[in-house]
């Protein structure tokens, strides 16, 4: 999926294990959906801990930070706990809602990483993808949150 397409409603599992659509959570807020490989890595911890760093400037400007990755639940929240990340973290169990917005593998093993900025109606503003830079998923979704504030003024 690519900025202009409308997200579809797949399944993921919520931190209490219970299966919850995308679009619940979305719950028509501009939200920021990353999609990550694997808690506890160096570039996942980097990450995390850079949307949690400007957690805060995404809040001020009415968006929400809600990470995806096939890791279960109680991994999730051991990663969570320990960098004290402030946003929600889901399952993708079988990598289908990855799958269904077009993040894709390397090699066939090496996991997508993909940043989608979606607006109030479900409507996708900007994807970024970059298996490498970490920090600019931050920087780049922060911009187009702003951006869209800007705009509805």
């Amino acid at each position: 999926m690519q900025a202009g397409d409308t997200i579809s409603d797949f399944k993921l599992i919520d931190a209490k294990g219970a299966s919850v659509g995308v679009l619940s959570l979305l719950n028509g807020k501009t939200t920021v959906l990353y999609f990550y490989p694997k808690d506890h890595t160096s570039g996942c911890t980097i990450e995390a801990c850079t949307f949690r760093d400007a957690y805060e400037d995404f809040v001020k400007a009415g968006a929400q930070v809600i990470g995806v990755s096939t890791d279960p639940p109680a991994m999730h929240e051991t990663f969570s706990s320990k960098y004290k990340l402030p946003f929600t973290l889901v399952t993708d169990p079988d990598g289908s809602a990855a799958t269904a917005m077009g993040v894709t593998t390397a090699l066939g093993f090496l996991k997508g990483r993909a940043t989608f900025v979606i607006d109030k109606n479900g409507k996708i503003v900007n994807r970024f993808d970059s298996r490498v830079n970490m920090t600019k998923h931050v920087a780049e979704s922060l911009d187009v949150v702003k951006a869209l504030v800007r705009q509805a003024a």
